[in-house]
């Protein structure tokens, strides 16, 4: 592997190799005003919610690195600690990369790019129509974390208010994650689309115990078929099936046929369709 040590390349350098390497993004697509009530429109993908009891989401506006000079949304939310949050998803991703270009300050981005502002209900910053979510907040802190070109900004804001289309909601009136079809950022030019086959399921170990790694027999996590997901699927299990259990699915499948490798094809598979109950039957079954 390459060693860089960021002491010892250019910020730009740096940074093509942090945005490349730390992705996908979620894109901040922050609406301000300063204090005389102009409006800035920008997206910013140094962004996440770090907290959910205060609601509380954290962007981050760097420096240029060029010109050491502050974005307008920093300077906004240094006048104005108010800004609203729109969320950019596919349908608005061009236009989002437009109000990015680095227009004049008099330049009203939600006409440049073709954004419908309208009025939001507990702050003065515009919400976006086009957004299919969109929060309003309250900046609580600003953090700078430097005086030099691409140095950040952390903007810490708490979300007082949310408003969620309700054409991206399913039957328990929860976000649809496909209805929604977020973006992210990625490095260079290059963003993906969280839709269709880019999305997948992993079953969270919150509220349940798993076996762990270290209960999986060296047989199966030595295997030349297995992949350290499919390991990782085995191990957040609750508990082994039963011998009987075992006994009993081999028989009804004829896993006695069955060499080890095919097993371990077979145990594949199955995860594969998230079976993980099955597949250790398959894998555990003796002739």
């Amino acid at each position: 592997m390459i060693k860089i040590n960021p002491k010892d390349v250019t910020v730009p350098e740096l940074q093509r190799h942090l945005q490349s390497a730390i992705g996908p993004r979620p894109i901040a697509f922050a609406s301000t005003i300063d204090k005389d009530g102009n409006p800035n429109l920008s997206p910013f993908s140094f962004f996440n919610v770090f907290s959910a009891n205060p609601p509380i989401l954290v962007f981050s506006p760097a420096r240029s690195g060029r010109t050491n000079t502050t974005k307008d949304t920093y300077n906004n939310v240094k006048e104005v600690d108010e800004v609203v949050i729109n969320i950019v998803n596919h349908d608005i991703v061009h236009q989002m990369s437009l109000s990015s270009s680095a227009y004049p300050k008099e330049v009203n981005e939600f006409i440049k790019a073709g954004f419908t502002p309208i009025e939001s209900e507990l702050i003065r910053p515009a919400r976006v129509k086009e957004s299919p979510v969109q929060m309003e907040c309250r900046v609580k802190q600003v953090i700078e974390l430097g005086d030099q070109g691409g140095a950040g900004n952390l903007i810490i804001c708490e979300v007082l208010l949310m408003h969620i289309d309700e054409s991206i909601l399913d039957s328990n009136g929860q976000i649809d994650q496909h209805k929604i079809d977020l973006v992210g950022r990625m490095g260079a030019n290059w963003y993906v689309r969280a839709n269709n086959d880019a999305l997948f399921e992993v079953d969270k170990p919150i509220t349940t115990l798993g076996i762990g790694f270290d209960n999986i027999p060296d047989a199966i996590k030595n295997s030349e078929i297995l992949s350290g997901n499919d390991l990782g699927m085995l191990g957040n299990i609750e508990a082994l099936p039963t011998e009987e259990e075992i006994r009993s699915f081999g028989e009804q499948n004829n896993l006695s046929d069955f060499k080890e490798k095919e097993r371990h094809e077979a145990a594949k598979h199955l995860l594969s369709q998230k079976n993980t109950i099955d597949a250790w039957k398959t894998l555990l079954f003796k002739k």
